[in-house]
């Protein structure tokens, strides 16, 4: 994508952007300043070192969503976003290391990266209200990356990127890496929503105690058992985890089309070899059962399929462009299926996904 453009998403409300003006290689103090930006911000900067870093921009540019094709070697539900920054000569984020995978894929321009060491919890970090930065940072390996060159960084590992010359642009490709406090918090936040007050302890076999203090063996088993009945019920965690792990980046966003569509209305388009598109924003992932049944997830959203319906949940979550065989819609489940997600915004048919 063209520089330009790039600065146009970060001027909407609906894009999360950043801009981080200054640079540690002069000698500045690093700001951070969030999105939208005012349309002039920019050219205000002068001969500033700046860098503007959008998220997700692969959720609203076709072509940049194309760079996670190579990538699908790792899982759907792994994959995060492309990030997109542009830097003038000199800027970056400074020094830094994030939770996550991440592949480094330079655009135009060049862009200096050097790796350190691998930090933890426990790694200091400059006092700053904005910015996480490390307050030591020595350079174990480093590289120049010329446009088409990739840098894997592991989670963890400390990289500082610094911008060699004007119109420096880098596509970062993340994946998600849910900590177990993420987890925990919001498996116990879905089974709690699926309890009652009347769910209650009782003991009405309850013996005569030696000391009333003592809290029995029976009774810590019967009371673990009555939250890890809850808490380990993998089918549940199963639909859980689909729904979590495609819920959707922006939750501010919505695709759907204007006007909804009847089945009545999308017979016609299965009478040919239809295709359908799946859009860049959503997220697809699907758990297959004991019993060959799938458990579709998208956007955030549970659909149990069976028979040709499970068989076609798989093929939507393998391909972002789905020819659809009219013998495939002759299943009414199928039909409504893609019915569904059409008038969710979340797949639409080729030509229509404007």
């Amino acid at each position: 994508m063209e520089p330009d453009e790039l600065a146009g998403l970060a001027c909407e409300d609906y894009v999360d952007s950043r801009l981080v003006t200054g640079s540690a290689e002069v000698g500045d103090a690093l700001g951070l300043e969030h999105g939208p930006l005012p349309d002039d911000r920019l050219d205000a900067l002068g001969a500033k070192p700046w860098t503007l870093l959008v998220q997700a921009v692969d959720h609203h540019i076709p072509a940049v969503a194309d760079l996670i094709d190579p990538f699908r070697f790792i899982p759907n539900w792994r994959i995060d976003d492309v990030m997109v920054s542009y830097a003038t000569d000199q800027g970056g984020v400074g020094a830094h290391y994030d939770q996550y995978d991440v592949f480094l894929v330079q655009g135009l321009g060049r862009r200096r990266w050097e790796l350190g060491d691998i930090c933890s919890e426990e790694t200091p970090l400059l006092p700053h209200e904005d910015l996480r930065l490390l307050a030591e940072f020595e350079a174990r390996q480093d590289w120049v990356l010329e446009p088409g060159d990739i840098l894997y960084v592991p989670p963890g590992l400390a990289h500082k990127g610094t911008a060699i010359g004007h119109d420096c642009m880098t596509y970062s490709v993340g994946f998600r890496a849910p900590s177990r406090t993420e987890l925990v918090a919001g498996w116990t936040d879905e089974v709690l929503d699926q309890l009652t007050d009347d769910d209650r302890y009782v003991d009405a076999d309850l013996k005569l105690q030696p000391n009333p203090g003592l809290i029995s063996e029976h009774a810590v088993s019967r009371l673990h058992k009555m939250v890890m009945e809850k808490l380990g019920d993998e089918a549940a965690f199963a639909r859980w985890i689909g729904k979590f792990a495609t819920a959707p980046k922006g939750a501010a966003l919505d695709w759907q089309p204007e006007h909804t569509l009847s089945d009545e209305q999308v017979l016609p388009r299965f009478a040919c070899d239809a295709i359908l598109v799946r859009n860049p924003a959503s997220r697809f992932a699907y758990v297959r059962w004991a019993d060959g049944n799938v458990l579709l997830s998208v956007d955030g959203e549970s659909y149990e399929c069976c028979d040709e319906t499970g068989a076609f949940a798989e093929k939507l979550c393998a391909n972002t462009r789905i020819p659809v065989d009219p013998s495939e819609t002759t299943a009414r489940p199928v039909r409504e299926l893609i019915l569904a997600l059409v008038n969710r915004g979340s797949i639409a048919f080729d030509g229509d996904e404007g």
